[in-house]
C-alpha cells in the first residue's frame, strides 16, 4: 500500500508534459491500469535537478507491455525482458518499462527476480529511499516506505536494512558514495549505520567487475565536488580495496583550484590527482581516457615548461597539469600561465620539411625539424620561419 501524501511535482516538470512520454504512459493506463514513473526522475524533479531518463513501472507482465506498447501503435523491444523490462519507443524516444520485481536470490552481484502485483515489493528492492519514489501523470508521488522525506532533505539512506542491501549487490556502496556526492547535504554529514554496513562488507568489492567500479567512480569523481565522499571512502577501507596506492589528500585542493579557474569538473584529472597502481586496468577505462590519465599524469607531476605541454598535449591537458602543480605547491594557479597555455595551445609549427630540403634529408631532416622546433617553443612560440630556416640553412 502507497503512504498517502499531498506532496505532487512541480507544475512545470518538463517531462510530464512531453507528448511521447505521455503516449507511453496512456498506452499502458488503458482501462485504468496502474503505471507509475519511477525513480531518479520523480527524485529529480522534487529536487529540482536536470532531469534523468524517464522510466516507468507498473504490475503489467512483459508480454502484456509488448501488446499494450503496439496495440497503441508504439514499438516495443524486449531490452531486458529477463528481468521484466521492456524499451517502449515513442516519437524516437526510448522508456524502459519494468514489471514491480520482488528478489527471489541474490549473490552480491545480479538477483534472481519474480514478478509482483505490489508496489511495496518493487519499492523494497531499490537501494536508496530516495530512488522509491513513483509518481502518477498528474504529477502525484507514491512513497511506499517514506522517502519523500529523505528527498527533500537530501538524506541518502538505504532502504530499510543497509547491510542487506548492500549483500543484494556490492555497487550499492560506490553508488552510496556518489549519490551522496551528487545529492546529500553537504551539512548532515553521513548516516552511520549506512558506514557501519559499508565498513563490514568491503570484501564485497571485489566481486564486482572492472567495468562497473570504473562506471560508479567517473559519475562520482563527476560530481561538482567528490572531496568528502573519497574521504569517507578512504576512512571505510573501500578505497584501498579498489585503487591500491591512491592517495586522496590532493583531491580538495585540485577540486577547489579547477573550480577558481572555471575548469569543469572531470573524472579523469581527479583520477590523476589520486593516483594508484595500474588504474586504467583497475577501473578498465577507455583508450581515450587512459590516454588522457597518461597525459596529465606526466605533465602536473612532470617538469616539462606548461606552454609546451599545451603545445604538445592541448589546453584541457595543461590546464590540468596547472591544477595538479598549483596543488602541489599549495598555491593558487597564476593567470598569466593560463594565458600562455592558450597562446601555445593555438600555435602551430611554421617550418615544413619541404623548407629544409634537400639540404638535409632522412635522419638528418628529422632530426634538424626537432632541432629547430625545440628553439621556436624555447623562445615562446615567438621566432618566425624566416628566423628558423635561416639559422637552421
Amino acid at each position: 500500500m502507497d503512504r498517502p501524501n499531498d506532496i505532487v511535482l512541480p507544475a512545470d516538470t518538463a517531462w510530464l508534459q512531453d507528448p511521447d512520454t505521455r503516449a507511453v504512459y496512456d498506452a499502458l493506463a488503458v482501462d485504468g491500469g496502474a503505471v507509475f514513473f519511477v525513480g531518479g526522475c520523480v527524485r529529480d524533479a522534487l529536487l529540482g535537478v536536470p532531469g534523468a531518463d524517464v522510466d516507468l513501472s507498473t504490475p503489467w507482465e512483459p508480454q502484456e507491455v509488448i501488446r499494450l506498447a503496439k496495440a497503441a501503435g508504439l514499438r516495443a523491444v524486449p531490452t531486458g525482458i529477463d528481468h521484466g523490462t521492456i524499451t517502449v519507443v515513442s516519437g524516437g524516444h526510448g522508456f524502459e518499462v519494468t514489471t514491480f520485481r520482488r528478489d527471489v536470490e541474490t549473490d552480491g552481484r545480479r538477483a534472481v527476480v519474480a514478478y509482483s502485483t505490489d508496489i511495496s515489493d518493487d519499492a523494497r528492492r531499490r537501494d536508496f529511499t530516495l530512488n522509491a519514489l513513483y509518481a502518477t501523470l498528474d504529477g502525484r508521488v507514491v512513497d511506499p516506505l517514506g522517502g519523500v522525506d529523505d528527498c527533500l532533505n537530501r538524506r541518502i539512506r538505504f532502504i530499510e536494512d543497509a547491510g542487506q542491501r548492500i549483500q543484494e549487490d556490492y555497487l550499492r556502496i560506490l553508488r552510496y558514495f556518489r549519490f551522496h556526492a551528487w545529492y546529500s547535504d553537504p551539512d548532515a554529514g553521513f548516516d552511520p549505520d549506512a558506514l557501519d554496513a559499508i565498513a563490514a562488507n568491503t570484501d564485497g568489492l571485489e566481486t564486482l567487475s572492472a567495468e562497473r567500479i570504473g562506471s560508479e567512480m567517473m559519475r562520482l569523481l563527476s560530481a561538482p565536488d567528490p572531496t568528502p565522499a573519497i574521504a569517507v571512502m578512504r576512512q571505510t577501507g573501500c578505497l584501498s580495496r579498489i585503487l591500491p596506492g591512491s592517495d586522496d589528500r590532493l583531491l580538495g585542493p585540485v577540486v577547489h583550484l579547477g573550480a577558481s579557474v572555471g575548469v569543469r569538473p572531470d573524472p579523469v584529472v581527479r583520477l590523476a590527482a589520486l593516483g594508484g597502481d595500474d588504474v586504467p586496468d583497475r577501473l578498465r577505462l577507455s583508450r581515450s581516457h587512459a590516454r588522457v590519465l597518461n597525459d596529465v599524469t606526466q605533465a602536473g607531476y612532470g617538469m616539462s615548461p606548461l606552454p609546451e605541454v599545451a603545445y604538445r598535449n592541448g589546453y584541457d591537458v595543461a590546464v590540468a597539469a596547472a591544477v595538479i602543480r598549483a596543488a602541489l605547491a599549495q598555491i593558487p594557479i597564476d593567470p598569466t600561465d593560463l594565458e600562455a597555455i592558450k597562446t601555445a595551445s593555438e600555435a602551430e609549427f611554421p617550418v615544413t620539411a619541404a623548407d629544409l630540403m634537400p639540404a638535409f634529408e632522412g635522419r638528418a631532416l628529422g632530426q634538424k625539424l626537432s632541432d629547430l622546433e625545440a628553439r621556436w617553443i624555447a623562445s615562446g612560440f615567438t621566432l618566425t620561419r624566416e628566423d628558423l630556416v635561416t639559422s637552421g640553412a
